[in-house]
């Protein structure tokens, strides 16, 4: 039954009717048009077949185009590049769309340069068990009063214990003081051919070809950070973080000289009285030189004099004084991982409870 068989009423008009009964005004008419009504309007399926477009190339111009495309003078070159050099040759084919449409339909669109291949790039895995078997180091800036002046802060620092083993203020980075400063720090803790493991980003100072010979020379295995991975060289991060947000950190140094005394009191005090969270609460001097073992039976003594007294305010029992890790890795290696390759360094003994000093 249609609508045409039962027309309105001459009093309702059209809009009306839609309004009321919540239908459009296009699918009235199309009723009114003897069109049959079955549940849900069926929509119109228009065939997609048409025609050929009349401003289409032909399939000889499609094939000239395409021999152009891939011949040896431009199968290296995008469209646009084809496009304007027959162009200023004096010649035109079609559009540059075009060339993109009928490379497309055969599945050769995208880059048509030769590319290097894709880069994989090993996750350091670094296993540090006692001071001196892995050494971390990065470079930071440090503004000056001046605009646009920096200073350049070198910090290496030994990851077992977080002492900074040797740092240097630099007007300038490269790589021969980052050469100089690596030669001085390891001949000094006397760790030539030792197993050292030495972690860096890949700033130019780190790899440079006289500081990578350097450190060959030296025996010293060199490992680096994954290309824009921010995470993988962590524990320098974790210090600079810990430097730029002392107290007394000026937002701006007056000159070099005020920044190389404020770093020497910044470098003392992380080294000998900062009570790092990661080491149990001892500071890195404790951890580098072997002498938290003697300040753990000192704590712990005061521990069992604090539970004797009230042993009621200790709900888990006897208090037991926080040790250093055993061990401190750089991205350790899953547990469900069990084929992982881990980078770690050879046994090497502790050093004597005598400090050395930083460079």
């Amino acid at each position: 039954m249609t609508l045409a068989q039962h027309p309105l009423p001459a009093f309702v008009s059209q809009r009306l009717a839609c309004q009321v009964l919540n239908v459009n005004r296009n699918t009235l008419r199309r009723y009114i048009r003897g069109v049959q009504f079955c549940g849900p309007w069926p929509r119109i399926h228009r065939s997609r077949k048409h025609a050929r477009q009349p401003r289409a190339l032909s399939d000889t111009e499609r094939e000239t185009v395409k021999s152009v495309m891939l011949s040896e003078t431009y199968c290296n070159q995008p469209p646009v590049q084809i496009y304007y050099d027959l162009l200023q040759q004096g010649q035109y084919l079609c559009s540059v769309s075009t060339m993109h449409r009928l490379l497309r339909e055969d599945n050769l669109h995208g880059e048509r340069r030769v590319q290097r291949p894709a880069q994989s790039h090993m996750v350091p895995r670094l296993v540090a068990q006692h001071p001196n078997q892995v050494w971390t180091w990065d470079i930071t800036k440090l503004p000056t009063q001046k605009r646009g002046e920096y200073l350049s802060l070198y910090v290496v620092m030994d990851l077992f214990s977080r002492y900074i083993v040797a740092w240097m203020l630099s007007r300038k980075e490269n790589s021969a003081l980052a050469s100089q400063l690596m030669e001085e720090a390891i001949t000094r803790y006397d760790l030539e051919s030792s197993g050292l493991t030495l972690h860096q980003d890949r700033g130019a100072p780190m790899t440079a070809h006289c500081y990578l010979d350097l450190l060959s020379e030296l025996a010293v295995t060199v490992s680096h950070s994954r290309p824009r991975v921010s995470n993988d060289n962590p524990f320098s991060e974790s210090q600079f973080k810990t430097l730029k947000y002392q107290p007394d950190y000026p937002r701006r140094f007056e000159d070099y000289g005020h920044a190389n005394r404020w770093c020497q009191d910044y470098v003392t005090w992380y080294n000998t009285c900062h009570y790092h969270s990661q080491l149990g609460g001892f500071t890195p001097e404790h951890v580098f030189t072997g002498r938290y073992t003697e300040e753990a039976v000192t704590r712990q003594a005061g521990l069992d004099a604090a539970y004797a007294a009230h042993p009621e305010r200790f709900a888990k029992g006897a208090p037991k004084v926080a040790m250093p890790a055993k061990e401190v890795s750089i991205n350790p290696v899953p547990e469900d991982a069990d084929s992982e390759v881990i980078e770690k360094g050879v046994n090497f003994p502790t050093l004597s409870s005598v400090t050395r000093n930083a460079i």
